[in-house]
């Protein structure tokens, strides 16, 4: 009998969403990461300290947010950030004026804004086009492009885009590619593993999951690029304060539960709005019908909760069912336990208006939240009429 240690598992999704990052403190014993108050730290000398100088550079509570997010997607290291938009911003400032990018055609409209309407400044151009055929990638790329921006499930009209595919055909041409990974969150698509470089998050959304914290977050597996991208944080102090990295975190530990639930109620109501005699299509890569549904199977757990649809009356029979809905709130955002519901042209998709990302006028975005699956298609049945 051999008196060999075996080596240790690798411990599952929820295992590390419960304990990466998150040790009892060795101070008191407390089994809940503590949220380090502070601006500042003591120093033992000049320049002699236990790892944290200023609260901008750095902060315990925030650390563990960003090793709890790095283990959940697979990455060697996670930065975390004030938003989603300052961490995108972050990433935009790797590029160099006159940089090219391309990206997806149907993404969250304030991505597409950051770029057109901020670092177009700095002749950052761009070029949108559908990535669910890498063909069109390949031939986006130009001598100047450095960055391929991904976004799958896409928002809102969730198209899904083929991970190892398209980041092969960045790769190929030594561009770096991102993954927006917030619409799937990490328990349900982990990018890196499928060859991207960096894998982004609104971890306002499903990670943080409650509706009641703003934040944001890069993971990768590459040092230069940590490197680059925490002097960027640093140096630009788009961070998250330690209660907002705490409260990510808490989310973070019911993630796994949460999304079962979202994926299973989605599927659901998409399956009910297929047969709705005024629904004229619906988004949702769990249905078979789906163009993307299996792309979508083999990279992803399960297919999330987001869907969108439009309706037969067009933009007038969207805003009037948006506006009779009583459990689902009409708001924007997304990822929350609730159910939430918009008009993504007159909402969160206002900045793309008149550009080749500009959703139909009358598309219904849901965010399928954990309430009772039935209280929920009751809800959209009688809104819809």
């Amino acid at each position: 009998m051999s008196d060999e240690i075996a080596p240790p598992r690798k411990p599952g999704f929820d295992t590390l969403a419960i304990h990466a990052g998150q040790e009892p403190d060795p101070t008191a014993g407390a089994v809940a990461v503590p949220i380090f108050q502070t601006s500042t730290y003591a120093q033992e000398a000049v320049g002699k300290h236990k790892g944290y100088d200023y609260a901008r550079t750095g902060n315990p509570t925030r650390t563990a947010l960003e090793t709890c997010l790095a283990a959940l997607e697979g990455g060697a290291w996670g930065l975390a950030f004030a938003s989603g938009m300052a961490a995108a911003d972050a990433i935009a400032h790797l590029l160099e004026a006159g940089s090219h990018v391309v990206i997806a055609d149907d993404v969250y409209g304030g991505t597409y804004r950051l770029f057109a309407r901020v670092f177009d400044r700095a002749g950052i151009e761009l070029s949108p086009v559908d990535m669910r055929d890498g063909r069109n990638v390949k031939r986006a790329i130009r001598k100047r492009t450095k960055l391929v921006w991904i976004e799958t499930p896409t928002n809102p009209t969730l198209k899904i885009v083929d991970i190892p595919a398209v980041t092969e055909v960045a790769r190929a041409a030594g561009v770096l590619s991102v993954v927006d990974n917030t619409f799937a969150s990490p328990y349900l698509q982990q990018p890196l593993g499928l060859g991207a470089d960096l894998v982004l998050h609104s971890t306002t959304k499903y990670i943080g999951g409650h509706s009641d914290v703003v934040g944001g977050a890069i993971v990768g597996t590459d040092p230069s690029l940590r490197e680059r991208l925490a002097f960027v944080q640093n140096a630009a102090g788009g961070v998250p304060g330690p209660f907002d990295a705490w409260l990510v975190l808490r989310g973070a530990k019911t993630l796994a539960l949460r999304m079962e639930r979202h994926s299973d109620n989605a599927m659901a109501i998409a399956e009910w709005l297929v047969q709705h005699p005024k629904v004229a299509s619906v988004n949702y890569p769990g249905l078979v019908s789906h163009p993307g549904h299996d792309v979508a199977r083999r990279q992803m757990r399960s297919f999330g909760g987001m869907v969108s649809f439009e309706l037969t009356g067009g933009e007038a029979a969207a805003k009037r069912a948006v506006a009779r809905t009583r459990i689902f709130t009409l708001a924007e955002s997304l990822g929350g336990v609730e159910s939430l519901i918009e008009v993504p042209l007159s909402m969160t998709h206002g900045s793309v208006r008149g550009t080749p990302l500009e959703p139909p006028a009358g598309l219904i975005r849901l965010s399928v939240g954990i309430e009772s699956i039935d209280d929920l298609i009751s809800d959209l049945a009688q809104a819809i009429g």
